[in-house]
């Protein structure tokens, strides 16, 4: 069973389903259950108890059974969680987001930036060329920006993710 106190397990479900999503699957009945009935039991909207179960659905994370009634020809659908591709996706995430960390580190490591003292930009060197070192928004002299800091932060969190 999936531990949905787990920070990273708790980040990653908002991430999909939000802060309302998150919360019907805290309080979602056991078993197979309908929207209408879970949206009754867990006071969460049934848009909302919708929109939730389809992202679920499109993550591999709910499981859905349709039913149809014999009398009516109506169709029921039954839905239950299954978090057991969670660590699978969770995986997956990782290895994108080191990606998208190598890809920015790499990019930091190899320009030369200049910035605006008033905040209004974060320029290349050749873009800070082309506007002759003047701020494109407010005019004033672009200073060059050492963002050694900011490298050092993301290797740090590569070097985290990479460990764990």
């Amino acid at each position: 069973m999936v531990d949905l106190k787990d920070r990273v397990v708790q980040g990653y479900i908002k991430s999909l389903v939000g802060e309302d999503g998150y919360l019907m699957i805290e309080k979602m009945p056991e078993g197979e259950v309908t929207d209408e009935e879970i949206a009754e039991k867990t006071e969460i909207l049934l848009n909302t108890v919708r929109r939730t179960l389809f992202i679920l659905y499109q993550n591999k994370l709910a499981i859905c059974r349709r039913e149809r009634d014999s009398n009516s020809g109506w169709l029921t659908y039954l839905w239950h969680l299954d978090f057991s591709e969670l660590g699978h996706q969770l995986s997956r995430e990782k290895k994108k987001l080191i990606r998208n960390l190598k890809t920015r580190l790499d990019f930091e490591e190899n320009n030369l930036f200049y910035i605006c003292p008033e905040g209004c930009v974060r320029l290349l060197f050749d873009e800070a060329t082309e506007t002759e070192f003047l701020c494109p928004m407010c005019g004033e002299d672009l200073t060059h920006y050492d963002n050694t800091q900011f490298v050092t932060v993301l290797k740090k969190r590569l070097q985290e993710l990479e460990s764990v």
